[in-house]
């Protein structure tokens, strides 16, 4: 058995998620959140920030750690013991842009109802439903967007 380790984020911009719709030889179809594998002498935080900025063009602020993920999944002859380390982030803006290479065909910022739904693996739905609580009590303590609470 293999490990791995990616980093992604969940990005909220005026209370909408940002999703990116993967297609991959029409095998691997729908949408995700944005998250990679952590380069060497990579913190986690830093692979966040970057596959977000990668993998969709947005820009944004990590606010605090939500939480792991882990799966499994096979590849030729082995299997891959999968860990997502996840951040809640602020984003810059609603701009977005897919990355082509890595087999992204679209992005864009959902309403939670629209993202919730979306999203097409449960631990990610898990995941996003975390952190748009704890965005939503941010807000609700209006400490959403005050830097000194930034992780």
């Amino acid at each position: 058995m293999l490990e791995a380790t990616s980093c992604g984020g969940v990005v909220i911009f005026r209370g909408k998620i940002l999703l990116l719709y993967k297609n991959f030889k029409n095998k691997y179809e729908g949408w995700v959140l944005p998250k990679g594998t952590v380069e060497e002498g990579e913190e986690y935080k830093e692979t966040a920030l970057r596959e977000v900025r990668e993998e969709s063009g947005a820009k944004a602020t990590i606010i605090k750690y939500v939480g792991k993920s882990t799966y499994t999944f096979s590849i030729p002859g082995d299997t891959v013991d999968k860990s997502v380390h996840w951040y809640l982030m602020k984003g810059e803006s609603y701009y977005s842009k897919p990355q082509k290479e890595e087999f992204f065909e679209d992005s864009g910022f959902y309403k939670y109802h629209e993202a919730i739904h979306l999203l097409k693996f449960e631990n990610e739905r898990q995941i996003l439903e975390k952190a748009y609580a704890d965005y939503l009590d941010m807000k609700k303590k209006n400490l959403w967007g005050c830097k000194k609470y930034y992780n």
